[in-house]
């Protein structure tokens, strides 16, 4: 008579570590792939001919390792009232980000972005760690390159951590920050989140941990639809804008369409008229 009950006791156990072994496993998947992961690039070849519909200029910049980062320059029609130094998000290449360039031309600005390590045609694979200091050195050649006069570093996604830690050193006339995270375990979903610890690599991405550093105005633009970064996270960081104001929700918004709402233009055009072109 109680054998059933011991037969359902067994079964309790190997389902309990088959589980067990399951998440133990992912958390070594997660450890082994952690660059392909978080860095979802897609490769372009050399000879890969970018379209857009408004000109462009393509560089090729190498850094103090002889990686070679592929970037392009997109430029107003009028004069410039400055640039806007563009840090794209974990996926894709220039061929999709640099649709978005003209957000920004079309308000007279223009508009530098680059592809990160291994993306597109820039050589090389992204770390956490390298990801920042090729930003720093990407800037100080645009400096020497392209004449502006004013400079606003705008981070998209996980290019926000990035945008941020390079806020701290180049002390920009407006940083903004489009769907970022607080800290990067906000995009990872819990369970997986003591992956996190398994990380050689102890430079995080993070906005909670450096926007206190930044000195120049702030502006986040938030979706209240973000199933990949959720609004709560963004939210942390609302206690370091100078003015409560500057975190804008844009209703209805994803992670990847902020562009497609009138609301976001409009007030992207007023975010530079107060700060820039004022």
């Amino acid at each position: 008579m109680k054998l059933p009950s011991v037969l359902s006791n067994k079964k309790f156990k190997v389902i309990v570590i088959s589980l067990f072994g399951l998440y133990i496993f992912s958390l070594i998947f997660f450890y082994i792939f952690r660059n392909q992961l978080v860095f979802q690039a897609t490769q372009l070849r050399q000879d890969y001919t970018f379209q857009f519909d408004q000109p462009f200029e393509e560089y090729f910049v190498t850094m103090p390792d002889s990686t070679v980062l592929n970037g392009l320059l997109f430029k107003s029609k009028s004069s410039a009232k400055g640039l806007i130094f563009y840090l794209h998000g974990n996926a894709d290449n220039l061929q999709r980000w640099g649709e978005f360039a003209a957000d920004f031309t079309k308000l007279g600005y223009d508009v530098f972005m680059y592809d990160y390590r291994g993306y597109g045609k820039s050589t090389g694979s992204s770390s956490r760690k390298n990801i920042h200091a090729d930003a720093i050195t990407m800037l100080d050649w645009v400096k020497k390159k392209v004449p502006f006069s004013n400079l606003v570093i705008y981070g998209r996604s996980l290019g926000s951590a990035v945008a941020s830690n390079l806020a701290v050193v180049a002390h920009p006339s407006l940083l903004i920050l489009e769907t970022p995270f607080a800290n990067f375990e906000d995009v990872i979903y819990w369970p997986l989140r003591p992956g996190l610890l398994l990380f050689p690599d102890k430079i995080e991405f993070s906005n909670q941990d450096v926007l206190a550093k930044v000195n120049c105005p702030k502006i986040i633009f938030h979706g209240t639809d973000d199933w990949i970064v959720p609004l709560s996270s963004a939210q942390k960081l609302k206690p370091y804008l100078q003015d409560e104001n500057q975190f804008y929700v844009i209703e209805g918004a994803g992670h990847r369409n902020l562009s497609e709402f009138d609301s976001y233009h409009t007030q992207l055009a007023e975010v530079l008229q107060k700060f820039i072109d004022h």
